[in-house]
């Protein structure tokens, strides 16, 4: 079974205090092979893999074939060592801890050479108390065994019941038994990702010494009262106390910004001890809660919390405190069968708008605190206010939910179980317990698995009648082989928390990792790229059900001119698809509907190749995710067509209501300038609804616009206030676009001036330009908008660059591209 974990608050872990003597064991370390034949050295956080690449023994792992290339690495058992000198006097202190946050992931530890533990699972966190075994100079020693290996025997153990699936699929080059590890799934591979099975210390290590008591953790719930109307908060600390006698004292928790401090008394028994507080925040003062993007602030407070313990014994914390509340609805709808399911934070309903996030890297080191703020800025930046972190990677690093909360993105967050089944032997149960117990947050909604039926699932004893149920929970679904324009294919969900298409990443990036050789649709590389079962030619079916696939005598030029449209098809199916739900928040339809929320497949990626994610590796926009910035922008008009008849729904975000106005125009696809446009009436715009703005049989919207028919014109329409445009500019084909009359090969020329830290590209066209696409190479940074029609002669774009470059730097790198270029 999967479990899964709703979690919109990151815990703060308790590091070294000032009554402790703490030493990092980070740094330089050594690595030696199995055999003893290799010996090199490793950097802590770091994994074999990394320590390798770095020393220039192994190429880049990504680099053409590699992953197959260095199977052997992960198929060795290495071992990593460290002498290292306590710099304090060791006697002086009663227990001496050694602490791993994070071991990857089978290995017995050794210290001066006696044997102090093991390790077996990568999500917990490791403590083992050295006191008697640590000297003032000590050798530290890890001996891993191949995660691979350990994988088989446990499984061939396992004899008294099946626990599938035993391997991937053979598309994905992967390795087998991954459900029998607590490690990172897709290590192993995954239909978007290589299998780079890694070994090493991933997270912080370090040597605690400490007399009387220490604080080993400390976690914090903000609580909402109704009945006073008043904010609490619930502190828990961990203390292993070491004294033979009770310890007393106090604790002071202060929160200047809201005139708050209250001290309590406590005693500490000996051994391990929770103290628990409860704070009432000061009524008097005016608590500012915490928004997600696009819905109010992200207001946090700083709290100090102080231990002052007998024997002048002092230990301080810091935290930022967030006044959230998050409360999953599952309650009956008038005219449906089934239950809601939706969030409401602060007391407001939601409408969740987001992607999936997977590990960014195969290797743990090489994700940064610069890449973690790029791709989560990136997610903000397309109007996204929730990413669910998926259960087949990790829990992530206390950085990535530290951004997620400044910049306002609520997480979904899986436990770390994917699209299997697991043991449940003792052993396996015993750590998994303790895993939850270290990452859990309890103040959060539940749900056993996504998708699931959510209550209903639970009122069925875990396991669901009809798991694809559309009246409960959430669903996941995938079509790769019905003409995804066709709205009527999706499912009318409450929640769709997994959906997409693939697409491949620019040829700058894909450039980094192949040869000449390789830069074909069909080449061995591109084949093996692909991990998913028929995927190129999946991207082939949907381009080919609107447009033209392309025939250019140059090999290259087909292959570049083929991945553009991959990413033009998956923009426009995942738009139609994503705007399907976003209109039908407020409706239900022969039973069916109020969808609120909608999490595409995928955010990121984790190398270089096709997949469904929306930011290619290394954080460069597809596509797509330019797309999204527009359909999951705060109000938008949505146009489609049922029956003959056109439609346009408003969709809001917005806390209030707003007026505004619908402009509809119709192009010419031979034309600059407009065949005909019409306004509404000024109407009012609900807030946090989506309905009906306007409808017209088609046949007399193209009848009113004179010399028009499907094939030769396009419908554009956009929502404005006092002529100012408060939606993005929608539009709505009539025709495929392999079918179009009177589209001419567009020349577009760009101006590229420098205003500060942005650069400003003017653009001219000669013709009608469906599909505009504005690429630099690898020079990193964004469009403010790319991949859009373009029906006026000229346009201005900015691009923000994500490093320093120049305006020659620039027009170097600078392509453009357009639909007709393919032909």
């Amino acid at each position: 079974m999967r479990l899964r974990l709703l979690l919109l608050l990151a815990l703060c872990g308790a590091g070294p205090t000032a009554a402790a003597r703490s030493l990092s064991l980070r740094g330089s370390w050594r690595i030696r092979s199995g055999n003893g034949s290799l010996e090199l050295p490793g950097r802590v956080p770091g994994c074999v893999h990394s320590a390798l690449f770095q020393r220039g023994l192994i190429q880049d792992p990504y680099y053409r074939f590699n992953d197959l290339k260095y199977r052997w690495i992960s198929l060795d058992n290495w071992t990593y060592s460290k002498k290292f000198q306590i710099p304090f006097n060791i006697s002086k202190w009663q227990k001496v801890n050694l602490i791993f946050e994070g071991v990857d992931t089978v290995a017995k530890i050794l210290l001066n050479s006696v044997p102090i533990g093991k390790t077996d699972n990568m999500f917990k966190r490791y403590s083992f108390d050295i006191t008697t075994v640590v000297r003032n100079v000590n050798s530290l020693e890890l001996r891993f065994q191949s995660p691979v290996l350990y994988a088989a025997q446990r499984s061939k153990a396992h004899t008294s019941y099946w626990v599938p699936p035993d391997c991937p699929p053979p598309v994905q080059k992967g390795q087998c038994h991954v459900n029998f590890i607590r490690k990172e799934q897709s290590s192993f591979s995954w239909d978007w990702g290589p299998s780079f099975p890694t070994q090493g210390i991933w997270k912080d290590v370090r040597i605690e010494a400490y007399n009387i008591c220490h604080l080993n953790f400390f976690t914090f719930s903000p609580i909402y009262d109704n009945h006073t109307q008043g904010w609490n908060l619930e502190i828990e600390s961990s203390f292993d106390v070491v004294s033979l006698k009770p310890i007393s004292g106090q604790v002071i928790v202060a929160i200047p910004k809201l005139q708050t401090q209250q001290t309590y008394s406590i005693e500490l028994q000996p051994g391990e001890r929770i103290v628990e507080l409860f704070v009432k925040i000061n009524k008097n003062a005016t608590v500012e809660t915490w928004w997600p993007h696009g819905h109010g602030n992200q207001t946090g407070y700083n709290m100090t919390v102080l231990f002052k313990l007998d024997g002048g014994l002092s230990i301080e914390k810091s935290a930022k405190v967030y006044f959230r509340t998050v409360e999953l609805i599952e309650e009956s709808i008038e005219g449906s069968q089934g239950l809601s399911f939706y969030f409401k934070i602060n007391g407001l309903p939601i409408f969740l708008k987001g992607s999936n996030w997977i590990p960014a890297d195969s290797f743990q080191d090489r994700v940064t605190s610069d890449l973690l703020r790029l791709l989560l800025q990136s997610a903000v930046d397309a109007n996204m206010n929730t990413l669910r972190v998926w259960g087949g990677g990790i829990y992530e690093q206390d950085e990535f939910y530290r951004l997620c909360d400044e910049l306002g993105i609520m997480v979904w967050q899986d436990f770390m179980f994917a699209c299997a089944l697991y043991p449940t032997d003792q052993g396996f149960l015993d750590s998994v317990r303790t895993e939850v117990a270290h990452q859990r947050d309890k103040t959060r909604p539940f749900i056993t698995s996504s998708p699931t039926n959510g209550a209903e699932s639970i009122e069925e004893g875990w396991l669901s009648a009809n798991p694809y149920d559309e009246n409960f929970g959430d669903v996941h679904f995938y079509d790769y082989s019905n003409d995804c324009w066709n709205w009527k294919i999706f499912p009318k969900a409450r929640f769709v928390s997994e959906y997409g298409y693939q697409s491949w990443p620019s040829f700058s990036t894909l450039e980094k990792v192949s040869s000449k050789k390789d830069w074909s649709y069909n080449s061995e590389f591109s084949l093996h790229r692909q991990h998913h079962a028929g995927g190129n030619n999946e991207m082939l079916l949907q381009i080919g059900f609107h447009f033209k696939l392309p025939k250019n005598t140059d090999p290259l030029q087909t292959f570049k001119d083929t991945i553009y449209l991959t990413q033009v098809m998956q923009a426009q199916c995942v738009k139609i698809e994503t705007e399907f739900y976003r209109r039908s928040r407020s409706e239900i339809v022969d039973g069916k509907g109020h969808t609120m929320g909608a999490l595409y497949w995928q955010l990121n990626d984790i190398w270089q190749a096709p997949s469904w994610a929306s930011l290619e590796y290394g954080g460069k926009w597809k596509m797509l995710h330019y797309f999204a910035r527009h359909f999951f922008a705060p109000l938008l008009p949505v146009g489609f067509e049922d029956q003959d008849a056109f439609f346009i729904y408003g969709v809001s975000d917005l806390h209030s209501d707003c007026k505004a106005t619908l402009t509809v125009r119709v192009h010419m696809w031979s034309s600059l300038e407009p065949l005909c446009s019409s306004e509404t009436e000024r109407f009012v715009m609900e807030a946090g609804k989506a309905v009906l703005l306007y409808k017209e049989q088609v046949p007399a919207l193209l009848g009113r616009c004179g010399n028009c028919t499907r094939q030769s014109c396009v419908v554009s329409f956009y929502l404005s206030t006092d002529n100012q445009l408060v939606s993005p500019t929608n539009h709505h084909f009539l025709s495929s676009l392999n079918e179009t009359v009177g589209l001419q090969k567009a020349h577009i020329t760009a101006n590229i001036t420098q205003q500060g830290d942005t650069f400003v590209f003017d653009l001219e066209t000669s013709a009608v330009a469906p599909f505009v696409w504005l690429d630099v190479g690898s020079i990193p940074g964004r469009f403010s908008d790319n991949g859009f029609l373009m029906t006026e002669k000229t346009r201005t774009i900015l691009f923000y660059p994500w490093k320093p470059t120049s305006k020659s730097e620039l027009e170097q790198s600078f392509h453009v591209t357009s639909l007709t270029d393919t032909y």
